[in-house]
């Protein structure tokens, strides 16, 4: 058993296996683990937006956005060493945390990431092979590249693997 490396809120982290990483705290955010199954190199980015391009700063925090995020998580793992054409893909989160938030898609957060996100990962061309969005509950997640496991934790929840 390897590290376990932490990655913060609006942050990005890759490693080889068998290192694994883990985030915490998922409520409308996504947490993206990139894996190269024949490298074992892996990448977890916490997304907290959809879209960089609403923002009108200078300075753009590449992994707060799904556009940016994944892309500079792919950049990350291909300077290692993976391939783009083997990656595939696992998420977690997109959850709607407060109850006054209606339907109105300004405020579904949590949905539009995750929307967000399958279709920059479709774009590049990297399915997602298991995903555990939506509901109204945080997560917690770890993710190990070696095997792909992805463990999801939720208080009050059961444990699970995707």
């Amino acid at each position: 058993m390897g590290e376990i490396i932490k990655v913060g809120m609006a942050d990005l982290k890759t490693c080889v296996s068998p290192d694994g990483l883990t985030t915490l705290g998922l409520g409308s955010c996504i947490g993206i683990a990139l894996r190269d199954p024949v490298t074992k190199i892996g990448g977890l980015a916490h997304i907290m937006l959809p879209d960089s391009t609403a923002m009108r700063s200078a300075k753009i925090s590449a992994p707060k956005f799904a556009d940016t995020g994944i892309e500079e998580l792919v950049r990350q793992m291909e300077a290692m060493g993976a391939r783009r054409n083997r990656m595939t893909a696992k998420i977690a989160g997109g959850a709607t945390m407060f109850s006054f938030q209606g339907k109105a898609d300004m405020v579904q957060v949590g949905l539009r990431n995750a929307e967000a996100c399958i279709k920059k990962l479709k774009e590049f061309g990297i399915p997602v092979l298991a995903q555990d969005t939506g509901a109204n509950y945080g997560r917690t997640v770890v993710f190990f590249p070696e095997t792909g496991d992805y463990i999801i934790r939720a208080v009050g929840k059961p444990e699970k693997t995707i």
